[in-house]
């Protein structure tokens, strides 16, 4: 049985690592499967489409940069752009070099002597930096000028640009987005782990290569545990804040526990959690509470890195109200929660202190483990008594844990009033920079080993029994209809901009031509007619994302 657990593993590492050859994981017939449709068949994504400039040039990554191409066609709009970029690297510029960037950046974009000058911010503004980069170089400071250079690019250029070739192949770009998903786009590898409801696999896209982690629900299970609604729920909000990339590198329990001696060094345990606070700061933001903090639902990336994972129980809470729910994992749910209270964000910041004591420590702070404590005594424990610090606490880390395990929400840090900000601004996090560290430009204390399985082994994750007694009826076929919304814009797009399907087939003849592709006056071209012999052993369910078995490697 201990074969098989190394051919899974050997399998998955291998596709990890793209398999081999020159496709990094891509199916042979990778470009027929992103074959781009004729401009004609894009007429209805012209109408339907939102005419939205910040959507489509700046949150969409090809619309992104498929409007800057164009811009680069116009001497006057490319400076504009180059001036974004530049004032991009000024706000991520470490703070002992930020002033200098600034300086050079003024010289470059606002001088009216400099061949790039930028004429759309008005010199009174350009005086103003400079007497507040002498001042105090803060990473706000251009912030007035480029909302300036999107004012204006956002009207005439942006009008122009939807009336450009460049526009018409982000529409094919939307066009192959759209299309359906099925268990063909995907190989399937793997179980990585079970929840309450079904499975996690790893999986791979036929087309791109890419890896991401499949979550399996079983349907009569969640029937049996009436969990319709959360299943629906975690799936709309993991659309919502893009969470869907494979983590290869476990989960901050195993290397908590697993990893040597218990627990972290301070400067690995703040560095994860000023990550944490990024991800809830960024949840927060769309109004979602996360409720389950916990060290198994943190991932660790191929960079070491921290993801969120298992929004399970994460819930959306209007403006200007609270929310009710005595969910969460006992020992990390905060005294508000435990008692029944309303509350709005305050679990998720009791839940970091709970995080970042257990990570230095090597253990929970209102439980030990394999110890069997009773659920009520931990509650007691939660919302009475006071925790315990040792001397693996510094001064600083001590007030951290400390005010974020405030009883009372309303003192508890990130509850006053100014959310994330209170705990970026801690004596704790005072090396870090936080704009760096939210574009991943700081190196993590940890890099996972690629050639490393960081999960149980196959035959230790612990199989579900058969459901028994529940059928589903045709109302549960159209309540999954729900499921079946297809990619999701914005990871889709990255996706294909990392695995370089965008660069190598986002190609425009060089000579000004058009392609036959975007030309408006050919037609599209007709499918190639199959032979008998074709249609006879052709696969039924193929959808343009069709396996290719004679390729795929021998999998469990």
């Amino acid at each position: 049985m201990e074969l098989e657990n190394i051919v899974a593993n050997t399998v998955l590492l291998k596709a990890r690592e793209g398999g081999g050859g020159n496709r990094k994981g891509k199916s042979k017939k990778w470009r027929q499967m992103l074959q781009f449709p004729h401009i004609s068949l894009c007429e209805d994504l012209r109408q339907t489409l939102e005419r939205d400039y910040h959507s489509l040039c700046e949150k969409q990554p090809i619309g992104r940069m498929l409007f800057r191409q164009f811009c680069e066609t116009r001497p006057e709009l490319s400076r504009c752009v180059k001036f974004l970029d530049a004032v991009a690297g000024y706000e991520v510029a470490p703070d002992e070099k930020r002033k200098e960037c600034g300086q050079h950046l003024i010289e470059k974009y606002l001088k009216p002597k400099s061949e790039d000058h930028v004429p759309e911010v008005p010199s009174q503004l350009v005086s103003t930096c400079c007497e507040r980069l002498e001042q105090e170089p803060s990473k706000e400071l251009f912030k007035e000028s480029t909302k300036l250079i999107h004012d204006y690019l956002s009207v005439a250029p942006f009008a122009d640009y939807l009336d450009s070739l460049y526009f018409n192949r982000f529409l094919q770009w939307k066009w192959l987005e759209r299309q359906p998903v099925t268990k063909n786009t995907f190989r399937q590898y793997r179980v990585l782990g079970k929840g309450g409801f079904g499975e996690v696999c790893a999986c791979q896209v036929r087309a791109t290569g890419k890896m991401y982690a499949c979550k399996k629900l079983e349907k009569k299970r969640i029937k049996k545990r009436k969990g319709e609604a959360m299943a629906l729920n975690e799936k709309q909000i993991l659309e919502k804040v893009n969470m869907l990339t494979l983590m290869n590198g476990g989960d901050l329990k195993f290397h908590i526990y697993h990893m040597g001696e218990a627990g972290f060094e301070e400067p690995r345990a703040a560095f994860y959690a000023a990550e944490i606070c990024c991800g809830l700061e960024d949840l927060h933001q769309e109004r979602i509470v996360y409720r389950d903090l916990k060290p198994e639902n943190i991932l660790l990336d191929d960079h070491g890195h921290i993801r969120i994972s298992d929004l399970g129980l994460a819930v959306h809470v209007p403006e200007g109200q609270t929310i009710k729910g005595r969910v969460g994992t006992v020992g990390y749910m905060a005294p508000e929660v435990v008692k029944n209270e309303r509350y709005t964000f305050s679990p998720d910041w009791w839940a970091l202190g709970c995080l970042v004591y257990e990570m230095i420590e090597g253990q929970s702070p209102f439980q030990q483990r394999k110890k069997k404590i009773k659920r009520e005594e931990v509650e007691r424990l939660v919302k009475d008594v006071q925790e315990e610090y040792s001397e693996k606490f510094s001064p600083c880390a001590r007030s951290l844990c400390t005010m974020l395990l405030c009883k009372d929400p309303l003192e508890r840090l990130g509850c006053r009033g100014a959310g994330a900000r209170e705990v970026k601004e801690h004596p704790l996090f005072k090396h870090l920079n936080f704009r760096r560290l939210e574009a991943g430009m700081l190196e993590p204390p940890f890099k996972p080993d690629p050639q490393a399985i960081y999960c149980k082994d196959v035959l230790d994750i612990e199989q579900f029994s058969t459901v028994k007694g529940v059928e589903l009826e045709p109302t549960d076929n159209d309540f999954y209809q729900k499921f079946a919304t297809g990619s999701v814009p914005i990871p889709w797009q990255n996706e294909m901009i990392e695995t370089e399907c965008f660069k190598e087939l986002n190609i425009f003849s060089t000579d000004g031509t058009v392609p036959p592709d975007l030309d408006w006056k050919g037609q599209p071209s007709p499918q190639p007619k199959k032979g008998l012999l074709q249609r006879f052993f052709s696969r039924q369910d193929c959808c343009g994302n069709c396996s290719d078995s004679e390729e795929e490697p021998t999998r469990l």
